[in-house]
């Protein structure tokens, strides 16, 4: 199993680009930015605090580190149309030489959409979007021309030129839910990715499997990602309450879960520099120190 970082895209640039140049020498593989406009809210209300855009700080690391893969863990398909999102992919793929992963979800952050005047619409609705923006990405960087004609986009004869140094560029689903999400993931995806603990992890994988099943298709031909909060305490580990999957306690149990989810299926596992369980910096150094020799 591979093990990538993904920068605060809260903390200052200067953050986000030494933690990518460290994540590089340590020997990580990947480093992933998330695409939002503002923190998060509760109640929809819009949020003050500084936020890296994404496509920005993944250029400039492209330029900055040259090994890592580089993701967007995910673009949202409301605010990205399908085709100036592909033109974006492939820039970045160039300046990067050939190391993008682009990560695409349907949307859910409701006060960057309420601020912005952007429909969010019902889940319904944002997942027929995503769905034919899944088709419209996909067809753009990997076909001549593409021309689509859907609820929600028209596209006529439209090139994406030039095309992305990887054929194809990775692309990445987003997302869990059981009867649309991961069936789109198996029709498009070449790599998936949801939050869950091992036991999650391990159900999902086995039904995106059957919907892979379904249209013919190998599931082994989908990378699986996921990530959960992680923190190291030196007392035993505890049950974790919270919105999102938290791995906590002394090195040996966060590897002993690691263990884990590599044995549910995970291919690769992401932990989120986010300030829930001590400072973000140094669960990173702890990780690769302490956890990483112990999976291996």
């Amino acid at each position: 199993m591979d093990f990538s970082v993904w920068p605060n895209p809260h903390w200052s640039w200067e953050d986000v680009r030494s933690t990518a140049v460290d994540a590089e020498a340590a020997g990580w593989h990947g480093v992933w930015f998330a695409d939002h406009f503002m923190p998060n809210t509760a109640d929809g209300a819009p949020a003050d605090g500084a936020v890296l855009e994404c496509f920005g700080a993944l250029a400039a690391l492209a330029a900055t580190v040259p090994r890592v893969r580089l993701g967007t863990l995910v673009c949202s398909t409301t605010y990205r149309h399908p085709a100036a999102l592909a033109n974006l992919a492939a820039t970045v793929d160039h300046v990067s030489g050939g190391r993008l992963v682009l990560g695409l979800g349907a949307g859910w952050q409701i006060n960057e959409h309420e601020a912005y005047g952007i429909e969010l619409g019902s889940v319904r609705e944002r997942l027929d979007r995503f769905e034919e923006a899944c088709q419209i990405v996909t067809s753009m960087l990997r076909e001549g021309r593409t021309t689509f004609e859907g609820t929600h986009y028209r596209i006529v004869d439209a090139p994406c030129d030039p095309k992305p140094v990887q054929q194809p560029l990775p692309f990445l689903i987003g997302g869990g839910g059981e009867k649309r999400t991961l069936a789109i993931a198996a029709s498009y995806a070449d790599e998936w990715n949801v939050w869950g603990p091992p036991e999650v992890l391990r159900h999902k994988n086995e039904v995106l499997d059957r919907h892979c099943e379904a249209i013919g298709r190998d599931p082994s031909t989908i990378r699986r990602l996921c990530q959960a909060v992680v923190g190291f305490t030196s007392e035993p580990p505890q049950p974790q309450q919270g919105a999102r999957p938290m791995v906590v306690g002394p090195p040996d149990h966060v590897a002993e879960t690691m263990a884990a989810y590599a044995d549910a299926g995970v291919d690769e596992f992401i932990v989120p520099c986010f300030d829930r369980v001590g400072p973000a910096r140094e669960t990173v150094d702890r990780f690769m120190a302490e956890v990483i020799p112990l999976v291996a």
